[in-house]
């Protein structure tokens, strides 16, 4: 690369950082992912390295930030606040430990580690223990002046405390991040659209927009929080020679310090710290994206020193990123076992959240016209834990209109007709009752482990049951015989048995589970337990009226509706005498008592000796409770096993009650 095209492309990212940067800070709408702005960064350091003689004095590599917005007065800090440098490995992490001990020539070093919260930095400035300003980061060197905002949030003191071990420092000045909790952020967003405002893509997008609003009072009711990590400067007080007494310090004086730090004296418990959180990030009720990791002793500091832009004493463990911008390359339409038309976006492959990303559901066609998702545009994916990922927004929309997406007027599967559902206005169905597509997700979900659990049965072995013939309906399923099997390309002799005893072990089946996995829109597997329990057979069933069935508590007029429907078309009836003919139980035992655990929602976490996870569920649901993945306020209890993983730590975090395997059976049996 000869010194035009190098002045060229360092010019080039110069103008994206500069706009990304004026994008995310000063309109709080970023425009691409952290990841993809550390990349752009790094290209340029890159180039200017290589060719030095080209660096610009006001380049973007010589800068902690964005442009100072114009929406306020400007305040100097009095000491530059910089940003970390970062890692995304324990290689990397490995390779800062040897600079550390290269630069103190082998010292023994202390570290202490935090949590990075992925917040708003902030420099908050006290004079004899009184707040008096307070700014953003800005560009490092000046920042926006915030005060009437931060003195808004509760847990920044608006005085210092003090006892008889904490003098007042004359002056101080502590930086810390501001943030949002995930509740507040939902409480949040869900007011912005009732009201029909845009909704924030995360909490820091959010913090960020909250501390720049013209009206304090509109930033207090978004009640936003600060956790003290770094101070500025200092003039009195009590001395300290360390970041860990600087922490306990700054609590003492009434500053709220996140408590999961930790000092580490060796680099395997900061390896630990760093791989513990990543893993149980999602039990905080707070987002994180990282940890920080800071040499304690403040001189070894000084010794290490710093960058224009990093201290070298310091530096950032990220996280996989959980948000990320890809483009649409398609949009295809999934049929359902219902028939139900679900449009899903195919997307240029991405990395999000540890894993990559190709495909995301868009759920229907109401939320393509809302988000204004076409094919060629630009959007931002979250992935939040292990759920589903999600299109958050449209960053730059399809610039070619006649790629925007049309609703099909027949079905993608079969040719079928495609109707909108009156039920709901936002759904639409294939109404051919022989689509195979329905037929295909019918008969996973019929042979799934809540439903009929028939090991073996899944999508690769349905779909060659389809193609050769042999499956039509569900009572095929227990027609088949060995011989047929073992045409299959996938069958040999032991797996063709392993099936056969699979589908004869699911005749024993309760009827609760076997209505469950007929699949009547609308019910879902407590629905089915509890009109099972309420007429105990088809017989029954089938001579209830649409009233009596919606007589029951838990099932209401639209459920009911769907029942009677089904139950009182002819090819139902076909389908239960052959499943009766086949041996299959149409009775269930229905349980006295059935309220003692009436609306109360278990979560089960960890190795429950002598008991199967699903044995437990439906010792809770034949009780009236109800087995939910995840744990939140409205969790009951936790029952906790051998080796609980992150579910019990946030019962922990959020006070839910916790039981053990004993208390779970007493609480049953009694």
């Amino acid at each position: 690369m000869n010194d035009k095209q190098a002045k060229q492309d360092i010019q080039k990212i110069t103008v994206q950082i500069n706009q990304h940067n004026e994008s995310y800070y000063n309109r709080a709408q970023p425009l691409i992912s952290d990841s993809e702005y550390d990349s752009l960064l790094k290209q340029l350091i890159v180039l200017e390295e290589r060719f030095p003689h080209l660096k610009d004095k006001n380049s973007p590599t010589q800068r902690v930030g964005a442009l100072v917005s114009a929406a306020g007065p400007t305040i100097e800090h009095r000491t530059k606040m910089l940003s970390l440098d970062n890692t995304y490995s324990v290689a990397d992490l490995q390779d800062w430990f040897k600079r550390i001990a290269k630069g103190l020539s082998g010292q023994a070093v202390e570290f202490v580690v935090e949590l990075k919260i992925d917040g708003v930095s902030a420099s908050l400035i006290y004079e004899n223990g009184a707040f008096v300003l307070g700014a953003t980061r800005g560009d490092g060197v000046k920042g926006e002046d915030i005060t009437p905002n931060l003195k808004t949030i509760r847990s920044i003191p608006l005085h210092l405390r003090q006892d008889t071990k904490s003098s007042l420092p004359r002056r101080l000045e502590v930086r810390g991040e501001i943030y949002m909790t995930h509740k507040e952020f939902e409480l949040m967003n869900k007011r912005r659209k009732e009201q029909g405002q845009e909704i924030f893509v995360n909490p820091r997008n959010s913090t960020s927009g909250s501390l720049k609003l013209l009206d304090s009072r509109e930033t207090a009711s978004r009640h936003l929080q600060c956790f003290i990590h770094s101070f500025g400067a200092i003039e009195g007080g009590v001395p300290f020679a360390t970041q860990w007494e600087f922490l306990s310090l700054a609590k003492r004086y009434g500053f709220s310090v996140n408590a999961e730090s930790s000092l580490c004296s060796k680099e395997a418990a900061v390896i630990a710290f760093c791989q513990k959180w990543q893993n149980d990030r999602d039990t905080l009720p707070y987002e994180v994206d990282g940890v920080v990791i800071k040499v304690n002793d403040l001189k070894q500091q000084a010794t290490l020193g710093s960058t224009l832009k990093s201290p070298r004493w310091a530096v950032a463990y990220k996280f996989p990123a959980r948000q990320a911008t890809t483009t649409v390359a398609a949009i295809d339409v999934q049929v359902g076992r219902t028939g139900v038309l679900t449009p899903v976006a195919k997307l240029m492959p991405v990395e999000c959240g540890g894993v990559t990303i190709a495909s995301v559901t868009l759920h229907n066609f109401a939320e393509i016209e809302r988000l204004d998702i076409g094919i060629g545009a630009r959007v931002l994916i979250e992935r939040a834990g292990d759920v589903i990922p999600k299109v958050v927004k449209v960053l730059e929309p399809a610039k070619d209109k006649i790629k925007r997406f049309v609703v099909p007027k027949v079905c993608p599967a079969c040719g079928g007709e495609v109707a909108k559902l009156k039920l709901d206005n936002v759904l639409y169905r294939c109404l051919n009752a022989s689509c195979p597509k329905q037929l295909e997700r019918g008969l996973l979900h019929f042979a799934s482990r809540k439903a009929m659990d028939i090991e073996g049965m899944g999508d690769a072995v349905v779909a060659q049951l389809l193609n050769k013939g042999l499956v039509k309906s569900f009572a095929d399923i227990y027609e088949l015989k060995k011989e047929q099997l073992l045409e299959l390309e996938l069958f040999k002799d032991k797996k063709a048995d392993k099936l056969l005893a699979a589908i004869e072990k699911s005749k024993a089946q309760s009827f609760s589970r076997l209505l469950y996995a007929l699949g009547i829109n609308n019910i879902g597997e407590k629905a089915a337990y509890m009109i099972a329990q309420r007429f105990g057979n088809f017989e029954q069933l089938f001579k209830a009226s649409q009233e009596d069935i919606d007589a029951i508590p838990e099932v209401g007029e639209i459920m009911a509706e769907s029942v009677y429907q089904f139950l009182h078309q002819s090819s139902t009836l076909r389908l239960i005498a052959r499943l009766q003919k086949n041996g299959l139980n149409m009775q269930e035992v229905v349980v006295e008592h059935v309220d003692k655990l009436h609306g109360k929602k278990f979560v089960f976490t960890g190795e429950l000796a002598g008991l199967s996870r699903l044995q437990a569920a439906e010792m809770v649901k034949e009780l009236g409770g109800q087995v939910i993945d995840s744990v939140s306020q409205k969790t009951d209890f936790v029952v906790a096993g051998e080796n609980p993983g992150s579910k019990y730590q946030k019962a922990v975090l959020l006070g839910v009650k916790i039981l053990d395997l004993q208390q779970f059976k007493e609480m049953v049996y009694e």
